[in-house]
């Protein structure tokens, strides 16, 4: 009915508006952290650059806190995408190596995803030590976990080592290449592009089968199955923004 037609467009037109809004106010509050930290950035400050009235920001979150989580949740999938689409450019990137070096790429390209990682206090403040760092790493094991069984599975992977121990050292590989130049010497200080590269041969050489496959199935098997996993990262990255957006 035309009545009912026209009410649906407003509650899509109201639902796009809102979106919107939450795009620019978590765009505003990006930009300020990235500028002062966490600590030195107020809800005022946000509306301001938002250029919202501060109520406007309870609308979407009712603290300051859980608005910096789903600022981080956007982040995340915004790394998982770049991560799909650095894998659909480049099929070279669909092996265990690729993918290892295209995603420590991605997180570090991205400043707040690279803040909660290393837990940067400066621009996190006291955020970088709580609940949610921490949980954000824990799905990151997860999902290592996961990603190493099924490579095993296809033989992608030896299997010399126990699971939990190829979890253990991958997480232990990713965590010391992404905060090593923190601590290391000048002399020892390596561009992104160099790290990520050092990272996937490194992880390669550990995780590896000792001999290689080279069937040209089992290859497209495992491509296969690196895909559908990113796919289900990306799924559940949404499913976790659109939470923190509802």
């Amino acid at each position: 009915m035309p009545g009912q037609r026209s009410d649906e467009r407003d509650a899509r037109r109201e639902q796009a508006k809102r979106e919107e809004r939450a795009e620019r106010i978590l765009d505003a509050a990006a930009s300020l952290i990235l500028r002062w930290g966490y600590n030195k950035t107020t809800l005022d400050d946000i509306a301001r650059q938002a250029r919202v009235a501060r109520g406007t920001i309870y609308l979407h979150w009712k603290t300051r806190e859980e608005l910096l989580m789903a600022l981080i949740s956007r982040e995340r999938l915004k790394v998982g995408e770049e991560i799909r689409q650095r894998m659909e450019s480049d099929p070279a990137s669909k092996t265990l190596r690729g993918l290892l070096k295209i995603s420590m790429l991605a997180v570090m390209k991205n400043p707040l995803m690279r803040a909660v990682l290393s837990r940067n206090t400066e621009m996190l403040g006291k955020l970088a030590n709580q609940e949610f760092a921490q949980s954000s790493f824990t799905e990151s094991i997860a999902a290592y976990k996961q990603f190493l069984e099924m490579l095993r599975a296809q033989g992608a992977v030896g299997t010399d080592l126990d699971l939990y121990e190829q979890t253990y050292i991958l997480g232990a590989i990713w965590l010391g290449f992404f905060t090593a130049n923190a601590w290391l010497p000048e002399e020892f200080q390596f561009s992104d592009e160099a790290i990520a590269e050092l990272l996937a041969e490194t992880a390669q050489r550990v995780l590896a089968p000792p001999q290689a496959r080279s069937d040209a199935e089992d290859r497209s098997a495992t491509q296969t199955i690196l895909s559908q996993y990113v796919d289900r990262e990306i799924h559940n990255m949404r499913k976790m923004y659109e939470e923190y957006q509802s």
